[in-house]
């Protein structure tokens, strides 16, 4: 009588060879779905940070451009200016005011003097921290836009790119969240309909041994 000998090592050699194919490509998966959801809470936090924040409290978001204020604030600084009255000011406060009042030009500089007059008003002299001299004429009530709430280092560009074009920025931000949605959705649906057609196929692989198996003990019976 014939010994039929299965074909074993084949079957084994094919699934660890699929195995490894699925592991890389978890790996992938996993480090596309990182980087992507970084991404995602990088462009989240710098839209807090830029808009939501400065509109929620009625301040405003500059950029620093100059050198006047090293190393403190060094150009590209994010500055978010908050309104703030003028007898809340004191020295050592950086305050951001107009040049000139009602132009929009402004600096940023510190508070190194206080004045007050008699009739209740004050002034103030600033200075850049990198400044060998004050600036040259005192700043009145109706200049001060407000003083510094926070800064961020090099964030500065990305407020030029926020608040300098946002008509077409803010669009252009919503439509490549969208673009990405679909993306995952379709990646997630073509990969849930691939994990199915696996099992099917695993399914219909592990009914087939079990029908030859009892094919050969019939023959074998009758042999």
């Amino acid at each position: 009588m014939r010994r039929m000998i299965p074909a074993g090592p084949a079957v084994a050699g094919s699934s660890v060879t699929g195995s490894t194919v699925t592991g890389w490509k978890a790996v992938v998966r996993a480090v596309v779905l990182g980087l992507s959801t970084g991404l995602l809470l990088l462009v989240a936090g710098l839209a807090v940070v830029l808009i939501v924040v400065p509109k929620a409290t009625g301040s405003t978001p500059l950029t620093v451009l100059t050198q006047s204020m090293d190393p403190t604030l060094p150009p590209g600084t994010l500055l978010v200016v908050r309104p703030t009255p003028v007898e809340d000011i004191r020295i050592g406060d950086v305050v951001t005011y107009q040049i000139t009042s009602g132009q929009p030009a402004v600096i940023s500089h510190r508070v190194v003097s206080v004045a007050s007059s008699s009739d209740g008003s004050r002034t103030f002299t600033l200075k850049g921290d990198n400044n060998a001299l004050a600036d040259p004429a005192p700043v009145t009530a109706a200049q001060v836009r407000g003083v510094v709430w926070y800064s961020l280092p090099d964030v500065g560009l990305v407020n030029q790119l926020v608040n300098g074009s946002r008509s077409w920025l803010i669009p252009a931000i919503a439509g490549v969240l969208l673009a990405y949605g679909a993306v995952m959705v379709t990646i997630g649906i073509v990969s849930a309909a691939r994990r199915r057609r696996r099992r099917r196929r695993r399914g219909a692989v592990a009914g087939r041994p079990h029908g030859r198996r009892s094919s050969v003990a019939h023959r074998a019976t009758l042999g």
